[in-house]
């Protein structure tokens, strides 16, 4: 698959959780409706991959769209499927939930 020049920054969970704290970024969750039951973010969004459609992303209003999902692959693959689709949404969520979780940060049920 060419990614014409598309990109995919990586950023930590204590950048994603801070940056969601100040406002700066919109998490879009990628996994599974039942992934999500089992563990979710606490404030994402959820688009999950295999219906992806760019167009399910909601209005970031002036925030930044960070994709996540459970290891960090298919947020990369959301990413540019996001890209190719026009959207400047550049930024993943390295490591995903298990990250997230090792980094100590809080995770919801259902």
């Amino acid at each position: 698959m060419a990614d014409q020049g598309h990109q995919v920054y990586d950023l930590t969970p204590e950048e994603v959780s801070r940056g969601i704290a100040e406002r700066r970024y919109l998490l879009i969750d990628v996994r599974e409706p039942n992934e999500v039951a089992a563990e979710a973010y606490p404030d994402a969004v959820v688009v999950p991959l295999s219906g992806f459609d760019s167009k399910d992303i909601p209005d970031p209003e002036g925030k930044q769209v960070v994709f996540a999902c459970r290891s960090g692959k298919r947020s990369v693959t959301a990413s540019l499927a996001a890209q190719a689709d026009g959207h400047a949404y550049d930024k993943h969520l390295v490591g995903g939930m298990l990250a997230w979780k090792a980094s100590g940060l809080p995770t919801k049920t259902g």
